[in-house]
C-alpha cells in the first residue's frame, strides 16, 4: 500500500526549534506521518537566549510502501 502525503504539507520540510522535547515530538510526528529523515540533524547555539537550536530535514518519498 502506497503512503499518501498529506495535501497541506510540502514534500521537503526543515523542522527547527529549541533542542527540547517539543522539537523531538515535532520530528517524531513527521516520521509517523510517513516522512523520512534527510541527512543529519544540525545544531547551533543562540547566545542571546542561552539555548541550543536544532534543525532536521525530512522528505516525503513516494518510493517506499507501507508494510
Amino acid at each position: 500500500m502506497k503512503k499518501v502525503k498529506p495535501q497541506d504539507l510540502p514534500a521537503y520540510r526543515l523542522i527547527t526549534g529549541p533542542d527540547d522535547a517539543t522539537f523531538c515530538h515535532r520530528v517524531s510526528e513527521a516520521l509517523e506521518l510517513g516522512y523520512e529523515l534527510y541527512g543529519s540533524p544540525s545544531v547551533t547555539y543562540n547566545s542571546d537566549k542561552n539555548e541550543v537550536i536544532a534543525a532536521q530535514a525530512v522528505i516525503w518519498s513516494d518510493e517506499q510502501d507501507l508494510c
